[in-house]
């Protein structure tokens, strides 16, 4: 295949491009692709960087744009209290300076992790089977436990009845179980 931009050279790259929904698929040479800036690996040169990778999923310039349409009037302003961290260095840099910069940009980082983790933003963790036994009885424990909560703040005795009498027969299963690894 030919070139899509020079017409003259094999095209040896093709890049598929999503803009605001629209897919749209070149096929250029190396030297068309350095030119118009499309080439990550140059020779000799800076090549591709974690850092652009997540500036591209953070959306950096259409942030930077946001900003300026006032949509994140604070959003570089604004700074981590603990390590002084600006979210802009953040994008810049690829990574926070401490935990707290979790809770701080939080706002900014809900969706883009739903972006990335098809729509979850919480992480639940995954247990072996094999060595989760306990683990895996403490955590359905623990979730009836909240359901219960909830069964009687609204005033469903009845229902909370049933999950405290499965929460009962799961801390026995539970306790024999921890028992019985213990010797």
């Amino acid at each position: 295949m030919i070139c899509q931009e020079c017409h003259q050279r094999p095209a040896t790259l093709h890049f598929t491009k999503i803009i605001n929904g629209k897919k749209t698929e070149v096929m250029i040479c190396e030297k068309c692709a350095q030119e118009k800036g499309e080439m990550f690996m140059e020779a000799g040169g800076p090549g591709f960087s974690i850092n652009n990778l997540l500036a591209g999923l953070l959306n950096m310039e259409s942030n930077i744009q946001q900003t300026k349409a006032n949509a994140f009037p604070k959003t570089e302003e604004r700074r981590c209290p603990h390590c002084h961290r600006s979210y802009k260095e953040f994008v810049h840099i690829g990574k926070f300076g401490c935990a707290e910069c979790y809770k701080t940009f939080n706002e900014q980082l809900n969706p883009i992790l739903k972006r990335v983790h098809s729509g979850n933003t919480a992480h639940i963790g995954k247990i072996p089977k094999r060595i989760g036994g306990a683990i895996y009885l403490r955590k359905q424990i623990l979730d009836l436990k909240e359901v219960l909560k909830v069964h009687i703040d609204q005033e469903e005795f009845e229902k909370a009845a049933e999950v405290r009498d499965k929460v009962r027969s799961l801390e026995k299963r539970f306790e024999a179980q921890e028992g019985g690894e213990d010797l």
